[in-house]
């Protein structure tokens, strides 16, 4: 046990120490049936997370507890306001798993290929997949973008969630981490008869 928090200890300091990654964007989709629009009571539920990197898009899209088999899934763009309304597809999530009530699905897309953008989304914003990209980045920015599943049961939609920038972690969080877990190491290192005898 010693050695497991020491180690822990150790990763948390040079976690502290190491340089924020350049250049991606980090963000989470939260979605249920409730968060439908309508409103439904379906009990799936999927934590996304969607990572753009220049111009790559990599989306991990983990889902469960569907009541029917999904039959698309896409992103959409971009509402009028934040957190509320409806949009047309921007992006299609292609090869997602198909006819099932749970699954994990993980793909990178290349937002400079015009074949990913949706046809009408991309004529919409400017005819270029760059222009594309920046309206799409500037929804997700703004809260106006959702990822959306839809089902047999739910053809519009059984659940979605609206994308959200994640939160990164400030460098003094990994530090008072790194600290918390060297004070867990070195009193596990105590024996218990000497913490016993400094209490009396």
């Amino acid at each position: 046990m010693k050695k497991v928090l020491t180690a822990l200890a150790l990763a948390a300091s040079a976690l502290a120490l190491a340089p924020a990654a350049q250049g991606a964007d980090i963000y989470r989709a939260v979605s249920s049936g409730p968060a439908e629009s309508p409103p439904n009571g379906s009990p799936g539920s999927s934590i996304a997370t969607l990572e753009i990197d220049g111009s790559l898009l990599r989306a991990e899209v983990p889902f469960r507890d569907l009541v029917a088999g999904t039959t698309v899934a896409h992103i959409h763009c971009c509402t009028t306001e934040a957190f509320t309304g409806v949009a047309p597809p921007a992006i299609s999530l292609v090869d997602f798993p198909m006819m099932v009530t749970a699954g994990e699905y993980s793909h990178t897309f290349d937002l400079g290929d015009a074949a990913v953008w949706d046809p009408a989304f991309l004529a919409q914003f400017g005819g270029t997949p760059s222009s594309a990209g920046a309206a799409l980045l500037a929804a997700m920015d703004a809260n106006q973008a959702y990822l959306n599943i839809h089902t047999a049961e739910y053809p519009n939609g059984e659940i979605r969630g609206f994308v959200v920038a994640a939160p990164i972690p400030e460098p003094a969080t990994w530090g008072m981490l790194g600290v918390g877990l060297a004070g867990l190491a070195l009193a596990a290192r105590r024996r218990p008869g000497q913490l016993k005898g400094r209490m009396a």
